[in-house]
Formats: structure tokens, sequence, C-alpha cells
């Protein structure tokens, strides 16, 4: 346990503030994920018209609720593939909201009849291995793309860096440069606990947004009360409904029980023994409320995820108290900012994004490195294989069966 982690009450203690901290290890664990939430959470919000108001309000009370019944760090994600299929198809928001709600309920059947732990018991250490290590990769290849300006975002605006109006600087683009600072200022202070590397990335990154666009994005932003308003986009149709059944939540399904519940459980033992509340069943029923009020303030489909886990963690959150700082945050920015809060976050620059999905994408990859006998380690990477060439659910789905056959004396490697 690293120095600063001192061990906190049992879980099944009763209810204490002395469980949480709220020091600068915890802020800085709470930013860490960022550059997962942050990217999609903008484009549904650019593309899908979805509430900037009811995203943000639904992430920051689903940060601080998980906290409070969990008791250890958990993270909070967007559904990746209803959000990458949303926004490559230019989807509205009411389909968003319906396939929201589908997971809701698929989420809410599979943990109040206990199945889950049934799918939980059967799934093998090499499968959730190669669930992780193929998250990790695509989390940072992903921040890969952003320092080096070659994301969706960026080709479609041809400029390295579209919020902030900068391009190049020294023949190459901007990204390239802010996301070698900030990867050398985050290997130098990624254990710091004088300057957490989560805070001096995030901070620091905003500075640099500001100077760079001379705090262009922040125009027009006004401070008052905004409250999210119920079903905004009204009740989804039949049509959007079937589209979002077919389209979303049936591929979303095995890679949100592969990465959001057995991976993310699994982790979440390692890293916290003590927090014996992040079971399977908890996670999905956990995942089902958070969609149901995502879906009545017309928010995005929310998950847990084993690689915001990794990205807390690696950046310093060791106690729920990182929960409740960053859920607090969004919840301020949703109620006191409102529809305004979209040119807030684009102050981050995306290249300062980049660099802490590839080092939440690093943290997680590591996870392999306790595979040791063949069978196993060949599992892992014919899944990271099948997740490049198709994706996460088809890779999961394969894994269980190769890995179940491997088991057999009669297969081989």
């Amino acid at each position: 346990m690293p120095e600063h982690a001192t061990p906190p009450p049992a879980d099944n203690a009763p209810f204490s503030l002395t469980r949480y901290r709220f020091d600068r290890m915890e802020l800085a664990g709470s930013l860490g994920d960022l550059g997962t939430l942050l990217p999609i959470a903008i484009g549904m919000l650019i593309v899908n018209g979805i509430s900037s108001t009811g995203i943000f309000f639904s992430v920051g009370l689903f940060y601080i609720l998980a906290g409070l019944y969990y008791r250890v760090p958990v993270a909070v994600q967007p559904m990746k593939v209803i959000g990458a299929y949303a926004i490559a198809q230019s989807l509205d928001a009411s389909t968003v909201q319906a396939a929201g709600l589908l997971m809701a309920i698929i989420l809410l059947v599979l943990g109040a009849t206990r199945f889950m732990n049934v799918v939980a018991r059967a799934i093998t250490k090499p499968v959730i291995r190669g669930v992780q290590l193929s998250t990790g990769i695509i989390l940072a290849t992903k921040g890969a793309t952003f320092i080096l300006g070659t994301s969706p975002i960026q080709k479609a605006a041809e400029v390295a860096e579209p919020y902030l109006g900068v391009n190049t600087f020294l023949w190459l683009p901007a990204g390239i440069w802010i996301g070698l600072i900030f990867v050398i200022a985050t290997l130098y202070l990624i254990d710091s606990r004088r300057f957490p590397a989560g805070i001096v990335v995030v901070i620091g990154g905003m500075l640099f947004g500001l100077l760079l666009s001379g705090g262009a994005p922040l125009a027009g932003v006004s401070v008052s009360l905004h409250l999210p308003k119920l079903l905004p986009f009204g009740f989804p149709g039949w049509e959007a409904l079937s589209l979002a059944f077919l389209a979303m939540a049936l591929p979303q399904t095995p890679m949100t029980i592969g990465n959001a519940v057995i991976a993310n459980a699994d982790l979440s033992r390692e890293y916290f023994p003590e927090g014996d509340r992040v079971t399977p069943r908890a996670l999905c029923i956990s995942m089902a409320g958070a969609n149901f009020l995502a879906f009545l303030v017309g928010g995005m489909p929310m998950c847990h995820g084993a690689g915001g886990l990794a990205a807390h963690y690696r950046f310093g959150a060791r106690t729920a108290g990182s929960n409740l700082i960053i859920g607090s945050v969004f919840l301020i920015l949703a109620v006191l900012v409102g529809p305004s809060v979209l040119k807030v976050v684009q102050l981050l620059p995306l290249s300062v994004l980049g660099v802490l999905l590839l080092f939440a994408g690093m943290q997680l990859c590591l996870q392999v490195m306790d595979i040791r006998d063949r069978r196993g380690m060949f599992t892992v990477l014919v899944m990271l294989c099948l997740t490049l060439a198709s994706n996460l659910a088809v890779a999961f789905i394969m894994g269980f069966i190769l890995s179940r056959l491997l088991q057999s004396e009669r297969f081989s490697v």
C-alpha cells in the first residue's frame, strides 16, 4: 500500500467521514479519468444534442452515490459502444435516451435476478485479464491520437486543438508539444504527494488552454441556478427504442459485463480488499439506477469501468473521498453553469486528455503481468487481437469460449 494510503475502516463499519479523505492525493486521483469521460461527453453534447446540465448532473450524482455506497473509489464512465455509435451515426437525443433506458432495464434484470453472480463465477482469470489488456490498449491508443492530433474530432476540424483554435507550433501539431510536456511532468510527479500529477496535469492543462485561446471559450459563460429538466426530449418512440436495442444495447451488454462488471470487480478487489461491497451484482444494480437517472434528466448512458478505476488509482485515489470530490465538481458545474458547462471543459486541451488516457491505459495493461501460464496468455492475446480487429464484446464472448476449451487436456497451444 502506498505511503499516503492509510488503511480505511472496515467496510461493515457504521458510516463515518473518517473513511473518506479529502487531501491532495484524493483530488488528483479524482481527476484521473477525465480523459475517458470528457471526450465522449463533449462529442455527444455537440453531435447528439443531449443535455449538458443532464450529463453533468447525473455523472456528479452517480459519482457521489457510488462513493457513499461502495466506500472505495469507483469510476463513472460513458458507455463507449453506445457513445461511439451515437456520435458516428449522428443519432438524435431521443434515441440516445432510449439506449440508456434499455441498458438500465437489462442491468437491473441481471443484478436483481442474481444471474450476474453465475456469470461472474464462470469467467476465468485469463478472460478478465484479456478484457483489461484490451481496454488498456484502446485507452492508450486513443490518448496517443489526441496527442498526435489524429482523432476523429481533430481530423474533422483539421486543427490539432479545435476548441482552442491552435494548430501547429514549430512545424508540428501543437498537441505533440503539449503532450510531451505533460507526459514528462506525469512521469516525474506520478508518485509525488506534494505536487500530485493529476492536479498538475488538469490545472496546468487548463492554464495552457487559457493562454492559447486567450479565454475565448469562456465568452458567454454565466453563473446562475440551473436544474435538470425531467424528460427534456420526451419519452422515446418505438422506432427509437428498436434502433437503440439492436444497434447499441445488444453490442454494449457483453462489453459492460466484461469490463464494467467482471473486470472492474476483480480490479477493485485487488486494489481495495476491504471494499467487499463491490460485487458484480451490486455493480449491475448501481449502473441500472444511474442509467434510469440519466434517462430522466437527459444525460448519457453511464457505467463503471476497470479502465477508469485504474486511472483514479494511478493518480492517487485511495478512498471514496475522491468520488465525493469529483462528483461535487460535476454537480456544481451542472447547477451553476448549466448549458455553458461545455465551454468550461473545452479549455482543457485534447492533448492533455490524451496524456490522462495514455497513463490510465498503461496502468490497466500492467494487470496482465500475473498471467504466467502459456494457455492463459494465449487467451489474453487472442482477445486483444479480436478487440483490435472487431470490438471488445466479440473478444469477450470468444475469449470465454476459448478459455473453456483450453481447460481441457484435449486442446493445447
